[in-house]
């Protein structure tokens, strides 16, 4: 689940821009969320971007009976591969490798027999889950050159772990591409920044506290300056159930096919690009505090921000160096 990041920055001006550009402001709502982006410009291409927010919806929607990924889970492997999935997929394979399967986009099974998808919670016990088990494993799926998709066990693909920031992605590559220098790109809390604000400064984007309510006047843990790069937040603590007075969250291991018991509240991550970013903070979700440490420790171009409770139940948390040096008052 994605919490949004409250951008704090506000357009008064523009300073040291192209003169004859102005503030483009383009707001909607795409895959199940809300968007906002923000760009100098001497022209409007919210229309453009609206065109890329539904060729990437009939391509990756697990939503859209009629996506390519829709027709994909129903056994259809005949079907050519678009530029979208292709990426995605490579990115969402990548990223499983590397955390051992701890990402994999196959989980969705588990997703939903713990309560956490679109239909009611059901009850279940340790046999059922034991056999959708079997149902999820990214390493039986893999590409026929960039065409062609194999998946003889037919898993379930989802990937809304990662969708929305490859989404920010392309859209960054749009205004990139009409050379448009100065951006921030928001879609369902997920962000990427380019150049400077109005006031010709870093942007600056505030990361929620992990309260299941949102205080307008105490709402924001860090505010962080971010400049040229991608910043993704997932956590638990406002997507859970209580039953029996056990705590179920929405964030699965693929692995032990339960929901994870850990003290980690959310993870945020800065990366390069938003995909990658939006990928780990899922991941990070899943392996918890000590083991998301030692993995940045062996990834040096990832910066992360995690809050969790201590034996005493109040909030700490815990960076990266390079995070710390982007946090401002």
């Amino acid at each position: 689940m994605r919490y949004l990041i409250f951008i704090v920055c506000l357009f008064f001006g523009c300073k040291g821009l192209d003169s004859s550009g102005s503030l483009i402001h383009n707001v909607g709502f795409a895959q199940g969320t809300s968007y906002s982006i923000k760009y100098m410009s001497s022209e409007d291409y919210h229309h453009e971007i609206d065109s890329l927010l539904t060729v990437i919806d009939y391509s990756l929607s697990t939503y859209n009976t009629n996506s390519l990924l829709s027709q994909l889970n129903s056994g259809d492997t005949s079907l050519l591969l678009d530029t979208h999935f292709v990426r995605v997929f490579k990115a969402s394979q990548h990223i499983s490798s590397l955390s051992d399967g701890l990402f994999d986009c196959t989980v969705a099974p588990l997703v939903e027999a713990w309560g956490f998808g679109p239909d009611d919670r059901k009850e279940v016990d340790s046999l059922y889950i034991a056999t959708l088990l079997q149902q999820v494993g990214y390493h039986d799926l893999w590409l026929r050159g960039d065409s062609l998709l194999s998946n003889p066990e037919q898993k379930t693909m989802d990937f809304n772990a990662l969708a929305q920031g490859y989404t920010v992605d392309v859209i960054a590559e749009l205004l990139d591409s009409h050379l448009v220098s100065d951006y921030l790109i928001e879609l369902g809390g997920e962000l990427r920044s380019k150049g400077h604000n109005s006031r010709n400064k870093k942007w600056r984007v505030g990361i929620d506290k992990p309260s299941n309510e949102i205080d307008v006047n105490d709402r924001f843990q860090i505010i962080l300056n971010l400049q040229n790069k991608s910043l993704a937040t997932s956590g638990n603590y406002r997507n859970f159930y209580e039953k029996d007075g056990q705590i179920y969250t929405h964030t699965i291991n693929p692995k032990t096919a339960y929901p994870v018991q850990h003290s980690l509240l959310s993870a945020t991550v800065i990366a390069d690009d938003c995909m990658t970013a939006d990928a780990y903070a899922t991941t990070f979700m899943v392996m918890g505090v000590e083991q998301t440490k030692d993995f940045l420790s062996k990834h040096p171009n990832l910066e992360a921000f995690l809050i969790f409770t201590n034996a005493d139940k109040s909030w700490e948390n815990w960076s990266t160096e390079g995070f710390k040096s982007l946090v401002t008052n």
